[in-house]
């Protein structure tokens, strides 16, 4: 399991004394901890990486907003964690695995208009999570159905 994974992954970087990446450990396990406890469930590797997915999105804001108030310390510090999180996704989908996903699930949803964005959406969130930003997966999507 992933979760096993990243509490090993925890204890090996408490042995090397790698206090940095400790911290984006257990700032994962708290996260997946906290949901369990939110929802009185055990999360199984798809909703870890559902924990991790969401993880990442705050991130990348974070970086956005940093770098656009000019903190550079801050946006390297989120950089790192968002390295940290990234290896323990799956490898990222090229384009062409993307835009292939993506016209299985317009095929398979029957969708046409913007309106059925909803449905090809879901369709693609369990196959592309955690291996695709869901911004550019969801700009695809709008932009095949001609939106």
């Amino acid at each position: 399991m992933l979760k096993l994974q990243i509490q090993g992954d925890m204890k090996a970087a408490m042995k090397a004394g790698d206090k940095t990446r400790l911290g984006v450990i257990r700032l994962i396990l708290a996260a997946i901890k906290q949901r369990e406890v939110d929802e009185r469930i055990e999360l199984d590797d798809d909703q870890v990486l559902a924990v991790l997915d969401k993880m990442l999105k705050q991130r990348r804001d974070s970086i956005a907003q940093y770098a656009g108030a000019g903190r550079e310390d801050l946006a390297e510090a989120e950089r790192f964690e968002v390295e940290v999180i990234q290896g323990y996704l799956p490898a990222a989908l090229t384009d062409q695995e993307l835009a292939e996903l993506v016209d299985e699930a317009l095929s398979a949803t029957g969708a046409t208009t913007v309106k059925e964005m909803g449905q090809v959406m879901a369709a693609l969130r369990p196959k592309v999570l955690g291996r695709a930003d869901m911004a550019a997966v969801s700009g695809l999507v709008r932009e095949r159905l001609g939106g």
